[in-house]
């Protein structure tokens, strides 16, 4: 396994995000379309409220800038440290994996009984990758 593997589960949290920004694209402009919203409200986000389809993806295209920037901090440690062994690669698609479930319940159906399960367990996949780029590089 080559160490810059770790750009992979990296590479497709940036396709997981680009995602989410063209479903809220298409969201808006279906407000747009539908006339539920005027496109001037987006130049300031005043003079309307935005349907939920709407809403939905842009709050959680902005929760992609939030923990997983702490994900990407983390591959970069390994990356840079040349620890990125199997124990970090494996759990770096993990965290992929488990955000995907997330992207899609929040955007989805958005029950929350389902994404905080989702949520909590994503942040203990980060923290455990934290925990293991510092125990190899202190190793």
């Amino acid at each position: 396994m080559s160490p810059d593997a770790i750009v992979y589960p990296m590479f497709a949290m940036v396709l997981l995000t680009a995602t989410v920004l063209v479903i809220m694209f298409r969201s808006r402009m279906r407000a747009i379309r539908e006339k539920a919203l005027a496109s001037a409200y987006f130049r300031v986000y005043q003079g309307g409220t935005e349907p939920e389809y709407a809403v939905k993806p842009a709050r959680h295209f902005v929760n992609l800038f939030e923990a997983p920037t702490l994900f990407y901090a983390a591959c970069l440690a390994a990356l840079a440290t040349r620890t990125t062994g199997t124990a970090i690669l494996a759990l770096a698609w993990v965290y992929f994996g488990v955000r995907v479930t997330h992207a899609w319940i929040h955007i989805g159906r958005n029950r929350l009984r389902h994404r905080i399960p989702v949520y909590g367990a994503s942040w203990a996949v980060l923290l455990a990758l934290w925990v293991c780029v510092v125990v190899a590089v202190a190793g």
